[in-house]
């Protein structure tokens, strides 16, 4: 098993080196032409991205903002038109055969749905092995890997006899615990949680987010946690990065974002989330519009023909970067003409 370490501190570069680097991303899908005759819808414009050894980093935003296309591309499911991925320095594309696959041993995925991500005609056993038959040469013999699978199994709080059991046997919340097993078969580095737990429960959310925090402790692996559910980000996150419309409009400590938050998209979002505490609660900001086409965004800053605060320099070019400070030496950062709490642009504010 690879040594990894808990980070110290969050966000410092020289604490805690990072696993990703994701620079200028760009990523465009050629569809059937629009109203305005463009057939090219950019999922992803210019995301810059960092995520620390031992951290996890919460992606939030509305459907369709490019959370997903972002996954698979760090997957390198899909490849970038613009832009660079480096992997603990390592540019994947630069790779090929034995180091690229290699490679790709260090990033895995934990789908939303574990009744779809799951082969009903294999057993939990040939599941959690399948990985093996790709990247041969971690185990020896078939009892070394028999001994992993049931490893792996008691590591996600299941029984060692539950591998000749198929996916319908288990219960939902047992399933992605198989999924999770599977994705670690391969001893990774990352693991990108797409949704996790949205199909599961709240008794059995809790169960496997208490897991993966256990995982993370044990095996100083980093998340990236795409979710919906503000609550949960909040719950599992030591980062949060915010989406709208293929670009990352803010991104800072939990508890910062939530709490004093630089961009007007993330305020309402942040409003509406769910809070048992009075004192914190805030008044509901309610966006009006809908979410403009990526096949057609708007000039300048994407959110400006939903922001209340949108003046006419917001039409002309992309938002400079508002900076606040919290936390020592972790950043807060959005793009933004007129941030909430920042005192001016490009200058700390503290928050």
């Amino acid at each position: 098993m690879p040594d990894f370490t808990k980070s110290e501190s969050i966000g410092s570069e020289t604490a805690n080196p990072g696993v990703l680097e994701v620079r200028n991303l760009t990523k465009s899908f050629k569809v059937p032409a629009g109203k305005d005759g463009n057939t090219q819808l950019r999922a992803l414009d210019g995301i810059n991205l960092d995520l620390a050894r031992g951290e996890t980093l919460g992606l939030v935003g509305e459907s369709g903002c490019g959370k997903s296309t972002l996954a698979r591309t760090l997957m390198m499911l899909e490849r970038p038109d613009e832009g660079t991925i480096t992997w603990d320095g390592i540019d994947p594309y630069t790779l090929k055969g034995k180091d690229m696959l290699a490679l790709r041993r260090r990033v895995q995925m934990v789908f939303q749905d574990p009744y779809a991500s799951l082969n009903a005609r294999m057993t939990a056993g040939e599941i959690i092995s399948e990985p093996w038959r790709t990247h041969k040469g971690l185990y020896q013999s078939k009892r070394d890997r028999i001994a992993r699978v049931r490893e792996l199994l008691q590591l996600v709080g299941l029984r060692p006899s539950d591998e000749h059991r198929s996916p319908q046997e288990f219960s939902g919340g047992q399933r992605q615990r198989l999924g999770i097993a599977r994705a670690l078969a391969l001893r990774p580095s990352v693991l990108i949680c797409d949704e996790p737990v949205s199909a599961l429960d709240l008794s059995v959310q809790a169960q496997v987010l208490n897991l993966l925090n256990e995982l993370q402790q044990e095996l100083g692996i980093s998340y990236i946690f795409i979710s919906h559910d503000l609550s949960v980000v909040r719950h599992v996150a030591d980062r949060v990065a915010v989406m709208y419309l293929g670009r990352m409009v803010e991104t800072g400590p939990t508890e910062t974002v939530f709490d004093s938050p630089l961009h007007p998209y993330t305020e309402a979002l942040m409003s509406a989330a769910p809070t048992l505490d009075p004192s914190s609660r805030r008044t509901r900001i309610i966006l009006e519009g809908e979410v403009p086409s990526p096949l057609n965004p708007p000039s300048g800053c994407r959110f400006r023909t939903r922001c209340v605060h949108a003046t006419d320099e917001c039409a002309q070019s992309l938002p400079p970067v508002a900076t606040g400070v919290a936390f020592g030496e972790s950043t807060h950062i959005a793009e933004c003409f007129h941030p909430r709490t920042a005192v001016s642009l490009g200058m700390p504010a503290h928050v």
